[in-house]
C-alpha cells in the first residue's frame, strides 16, 4: 500500500488536527518522500514511519507538537537539518538501520535541544572509533544513546513512552490495591477459620477428657461398692461362725451339767 493512501485510512473519519499518533509502518513510500503528511497536523504527538524506503526527510511537514519520530530500516543519510526547524519539540529519534556514515550527519541535531533519545543503532557510523563518547560531545543536551546513558546504563522502561504507561499507571494501580486487599482478606479468614477449628479440636479434646473421668469415676465407685459388699458378706459368714460356735459351747456345758 502507498504512504498517502494509508495516512488517508488511519484517519478514520477524524480531522488532520485531531490526530495525535500515527503509525504508517511497512506501507511504501513513492519516491522516497513523505507523502500524505501536510502541516494540517498540528496535534500529532507520536509519528512512526518505520520500513517505509524513505531516504529524505525533505517533505516532512511542519509538526511543532511532535515529540517523539520513529524512522528505523529505510534508507536514509542525511538531511536531518530540517528536523530542528519542523519539529522543534522532539524528544526521542529513532534512526536505527539507516544508512547514516559520517558524525556530520547527525551534528546538525545540536539544534533540537529537547532531543533525549537518539537510536542509532546498526548504522555505520556507529561502528566509528569512539562512537559513543563522539556523539555525547557533539550533544550534550542527549541523555540516551543506542538505549543507554554515557555510564551504560539501560534506559528505564517508562522513558520512552512515559505518557502511555502514565495512562496506564492509575487503573491497573488501583486493580492491585484491590487485590492485595482481597489477599489479606482472605487471609483474615483462613486464620479466623483456623482458629476457630483449633478451638472446636480443643473443646472436642476437653469433653472427651470429662467423659473419660466420668467413665473413671464410674468404674472406681462400682468397685469400692463390690469391696464394700465383700466385706459385708464376710462379716455376716463371721457372725455366723461365731454364733454356731457359742451355741455349741453352750450345748456342751450343758452336758456336762447333767453327767454331774
Amino acid at each position: 500500500m502507498m504512504m498517502k493512501r494509508r495516512v488517508m485510512l488511519e484517519l478514520r473519519g477524524r480531522g488532520p488536527a485531531e490526530v495525535v499518533e500515527l503509525v504508517v509502518d511497512n506501507c511504501r513510500s513513492g519516491d522516497g518522500e513523505v507523502e500524505g503528511l501536510t502541516d494540517e497536523y498540528t496535534g500529532l504527538e507520536i509519528l512512526s514511519m518505520v520500513n517505509v524506503g524513505l531516504s529524505s526527510l525533505s517533505k516532512l511537514p511542519s509538526l511543532p507538537k511532535l515529540r517523539k519520530l520513529e524512522l528505523s530500516d529505510n534508507i536514509i543519510s542525511g538531511g536531518l537539518d530540517s528536523l530542528a526547524e519542523k519539529c522543534p519539540n522532539l524528544t526521542y529519534l529513532n534512526l536505527s538501520g539507516n544508512k547514516i556514515k559520517e558524525m556530520s550527519s547527525i551534528e546538525t541535531l545540536q539544534n533540537l535541544k529537547n532531543l533525549k533519545s537518539l537510536d542509532l543503532y546498526s548504522c555505520e557510523v556507529s561502528t566509528l572509533d569512539d562512537y559513543r563518547d563522539g556523539v555525547f560531545e557533539l550533544l550534550p543536551h542527549l541523555t540516551f544513546l543506542d538505549g543507554y546513558d554515557q555510564e551504560d546504563n539501560e534506559v528505564p522502561d517508562s522513558e520512552a513512552d512515559n505518557d502511555d504507561d502514565e495512562d496506564e499507571a492509575g487503573p491497573h494501580g488501583d486493580v492491585d490495591d484491590d487485590d492485595d486487599d482481597d489477599e489479606e482478606e482472605e487471609d483474615d479468614d483462613d486464620a479466623d477459620s483456623s482458629e476457630g477449628e483449633e478451638d472446636e479440636v480443643g473443646l472436642s479434646y476437653l469433653m472427651k477428657e470429662g467423659i473419660q473421668d466420668e467413665e473413671d469415676d464410674g468404674d472406681y465407685v462400682e468397685e469400692e461398692e463390690e469391696d464394700e459388699e465383700e466385706e459385708e458378706d464376710g462379716d455376716v459368714d463371721g457372725a455366723d461362725v461365731q454364733g454356731e460356735k457359742r451355741k455349741r459351747e453352750a450345748e456342751d456345758d450343758g452336758d456336762d451339767d447333767d453327767d454331774e
